[in-house]
């Protein structure tokens, strides 16, 4: 089973030691043939973009750990990697796209109804409006609170003890790039050097 649907690249840690990069299916087969051999005991995968942890299950031989990871992905409506022989999917005829829209409740005020109902389109048309300009407006201000939520969930879940995190942590979101830098500089190098490359966005967008 896998927390992360965002699991397309990741990354995995055996304790402090990074042991595989990339794609979810290649750093699988990579895992499994190091707890094969007895070289990995304590492994956490890690979502590249979001930091959440992919929970991979290993048993059985390598063939059966990918059987098992593309039927998650078709659970979750994740794109599955063509294999070869694979026919490609007929291409869609004419006419209108579908929109995907979910429909969901949405409890608010009589007067707010009234209001999105005299809007040209409807409801459900201007709600969509509202929602994509407040998307736009607080775009930055998004992409900021989930680099540092994607780089402290890192942290906490491989760095929790060791020195300097908490000064880090309040480092991270004072968006002092050069105190960061200097608490993480006693980490393991793998560590060290992944809490960095996630910082790298954190403090770019931060700045």
């Amino acid at each position: 089973m896998m927390k992360s649907k965002n699991s397309g690249s990741c990354i995995a840690f055996d304790g402090m030691r990074c042991i595989a990069s990339g794609d979810l299916r290649e750093v699988a087969v990579r895992v499994k043939k190091l707890i094969d051999q007895g070289e990995a005991l304590s492994v956490l995968i890690f979502d590249n973009q979001s930091s959440e942890i992919v929970e991979i299950d290993f048993r059985g031989s390598a063939d059966d750990v990918l059987e098992r990871l593309e039927r998650e992905a078709v659970s979750q409506g994740l794109p599955v990697p063509e294999t070869s022989g694979t026919e490609p999917e007929p291409r869609q005829g004419p006419g209108r796209p579908k929109l995907g829209v979910v429909p969901r409740e949405v409890t608010l005020l009589p007067r707010h109804w009234e209001w999105l109902n005299c809007q040209p389109g409807g409801a459900s048309v201007a709600l969509r409006k509202l929602v994509e300009d407040a998307r736009r407006a607080n775009s930055e201000q998004d992409r900021l609170r989930a680099s540092q939520e994607s780089l402290y969930r890192f942290m906490s879940a491989t760095g929790g003890d060791l020195p300097g995190f908490e000064e880090a942590s309040r480092a991270l979101f004072a968006r002092d790039a050069d105190r960061f830098s200097e608490m993480i500089e006693r980490w393991p190098a793998d560590i060290r050097d992944h809490a960095r490359k996630l910082g790298t966005a954190a403090f770019r967008s931060a700045s």
